[in-house]
């Protein structure tokens, strides 16, 4: 079983940035494929970045330049750097576990779910 806590959602302007955190527990962290997807209401979840364990990455073509995923396995955490912020970037980020190494985009692909944090951007 593995525990997702995300955190560092909120409200910011168009043009700023965030950083959203995803807390893991419960397993061997490092071992896994971590990804960050979104969800907007009435709309199905997205894929936005992944990471594989050993740090390779993958992004959605509408956040590439703007957005990095990172991990810190000292801490178990993975992150997302949100920059370049658009209003359309507004919606429910979800941190997701793959209990695989390798980089996932499919939602399916993927083992455990946070609760999700929201992010708003105002324009």
């Amino acid at each position: 079983q593995v525990q997702l806590v995300e955190s560092g959602g909120g409200l910011v302007q168009a043009g700023g940035s965030l950083r959203l955190s995803c807390a893991a527990s419960g397993r061997t962290f490092r071992n896994y494929a971590m990804g960050w997807f979104r969800q907007a209401p009435g709309k199905e979840r997205e894929f936005v970045a992944a990471i594989s364990r050993l740090s390779n990455t993958y992004y959605t073509d509408s956040v590439k330049g703007r957005f990095t995923i990172s991990r810190d396995n000292a801490k178990n955490t993975v992150y997302l750097q949100m920059n370049s912020l658009k209003p359309e970037d507004t919606v429910v980020y979800y941190c997701a576990c793959s209990l695989g190494p390798t980089i996932r985009t499919r939602e399916a692909d993927y083992n455990y779910w946070g609760q999700g944090t929201l992010v708003t951007v105002s324009s």
